[in-house]
């Protein structure tokens, strides 16, 4: 079952910002897309379920950047398990910031259900 993925409006911002810094950004998202379309969950420790209801998983992990040499780059997404979607809440880097925009998780929460 192909995953259908969407961006939440501040993802899309962040996303934008990073990708002018960082050259291959969109390619190293795409790739990001194929690991998650196998292993929605993630395959590794460099994955890790902040949380989870009835409707969705949502997930923190390291978005391999190639400009970057390393994978300092986090990604948080929302996982619905009964319609295989996939919705990227925040994207950020490590050194600037040490962890997820909780308050942003809890709205998206809210919003959503």
């Amino acid at each position: 079952m192909k995953t259908n993925y969407n961006e939440q409006p501040e993802f899309s911002k962040e996303f934008k910002r990073f990708s002018k810094k960082y050259k291959s950004l969109p390619d190293d998202l795409e790739e990001f897309k194929h690991v998650v379309d196998i292993a929605p969950l993630g395959n590794s420790k460099h994955f890790n379920v902040i949380t989870r209801n009835e409707q969705c998983v949502i997930v923190k992990a390291r978005l391999f950047c190639r400009y970057l040499k390393g994978s300092s780059l986090r990604v948080v997404y929302a996982f619905h398990c009964q319609n295989c979607k996939i919705d990227f809440i925040e994207i950020y880097f490590k050194g600037e910031k040490e962890n997820e925009d909780r308050e942003r998780i809890k709205d998206y929460l809210k919003n959503y259900f």
